[in-house]
């Protein structure tokens, strides 16, 4: 039941879901907006974060801020990324998800091995030589059930992120980008389909130091009369986008 107030008038929730309601997909008032004829402007989340600072915050004033903004030409906008990027990115943030799962399936293995006392003889127990050791194993149960049934779901996703891979380097068989940047030493098929789906068109960016500030590579600046101070990489791609530095260091 929903919680009354005194005065008889019903609360209503607030948070990012309401109920059983599914979220909304990325961009889909966008790609609305759009549809009808109207000139979208995507306000980057970030640049108007001092808005929830206000005294009155509501709808309406945000709504007049934004439009000020806009109409000034200090609008803090994001890039909409078009259709073909997000269906990449869905695919390389699914991917991610298969292999964080998998990782966590595969130190639950060793966590068993580790709970027994069983010592490890091999560097990887998933490989060739590593699947025939366990067969070998005389393990207890229920530990022995537990650790078949987590190679099971092992294996499971393995035939699905291979599956994922085959269809992400077929979708960028033909892009540049993804095959310039497998001759930089240490990023394969895999970062590469990666770093392709979260920066997308290149060409947004006039220099390399946008880039890299866009990344979260650059350094914190923090400057008053003559006193200069710097910090770390601001690592705003953590912090601003939808799991993109978590993506690239998760592959």
């Amino acid at each position: 039941m929903s919680p009354v107030r005194r005065n008889g008038a019903r609360r209503v929730l607030r948070g990012r879901r309401r109920g059983n309601a599914p979220p909304l997909p990325d961009y889909r008032a966008a790609d609305v907006l759009q549809a009808a004829g109207a000139e979208v402007h995507l306000a980057h989340p970030l640049g108007v974060k001092a808005f929830a600072c206000r005294r009155v915050k509501n709808d309406e004033k945000d709504a007049a801020d934004l439009a000020d903004l806009l109409r000034m030409g200090r609008l803090p906008e994001a890039w909409i990324a078009p259709a073909e990027i997000r269906e990449l990115r869905e695919l390389t943030r699914y991917r991610l998800k298969l292999v964080q799962r998998r990782s966590g399936f595969k130190e639950q293995v060793h966590a068993v091995l580790a709970k027994l006392g069983t010592p490890v003889t091999c560097t990887d127990i998933f490989g060739v030589w590593g699947n025939t050791w366990l067969d070998g194993l005389a393990l207890p149960q229920p530990y022995a059930g537990k650790v078949a049934l987590l190679r099971t779901l092992i294996g499971e996703l393995g035939s699905e992120i291979a599956v994922l891979d085959a269809v992400i380097a077929d979708l960028l068989e033909h892009h540049d980008g993804y095959h310039a940047l497998q001759v930089l030493p240490g990023i394969g098929p895999v970062l590469a389909a990666v770093i392709v789906a979260e920066i997308g068109d290149i060409r947004r960016f006039s220099c390399p130091a946008k880039l890299c500030s866009w990344a979260g590579l650059t350094p914190r600046h923090r400057e008053s009369d003559t006193k200069v101070a710097r910090g770390h990489i601001t690592k705003m791609a953590c912090a601003g986008r939808n799991g993109s530095a978590a993506a690239i260091g998760g592959v």
